[in-house]
């Protein structure tokens, strides 16, 4: 069984969301999502919509879609291909060679590219002009 992993905030679900986990899918038989915590992404300066439950209840509902665990820091990455013994790594193109230190481990390390024009950032840039 080849298993893949990425990892992401995924607030305010959208099609780019499920169009990165449809992709990332193809690389193996299992896909585990790391969702950030509240906390991690507080650390990194973001405010999520959603808090973590709703959104990993959101991630378990689809399909592609086979576990989610916490991501609580940057760190964990190295410690999560081993524990959940990960073939693949995928991750959006704007993170281009940030993990390619994983492929020592021999893991594939995959960038796959942005869906054009959808982010959860634009989303609610547009939402908050909508609001003026």
């Amino acid at each position: 069984m080849k298993r893949v992993i990425t990892y992401g905030t995924f607030d305010l679900l959208h099609y780019g969301h499920i169009n990165l986990l449809r992709r990332a899918k193809k690389y193996g038989d299992y896909l585990i999502i790391a969702l950030s915590t509240d906390e991690f992404n507080e650390k990194k300066g973001k405010h999520s919509y959603f808090n973590y439950e709703k959104r990993k209840s959101l991630l378990e509902s689809i399909r592609y879609v086979d576990l989610v665990i916490p991501e609580k820091n940057w760190e964990q990455k190295v410690n999560d291909v081993k524990e959940y013994n990960i073939d693949t790594f995928v991750m959006g193109d704007d993170w281009k060679g940030k993990f390619d230190y994983l492929k020592k481990d021999g893991i594939d390390v995959v960038y796959l590219p942005r869906t054009p024009k959808v982010s959860t950032s634009k989303i609610k840039k547009d939402l908050k002009l909508q609001g003026k």
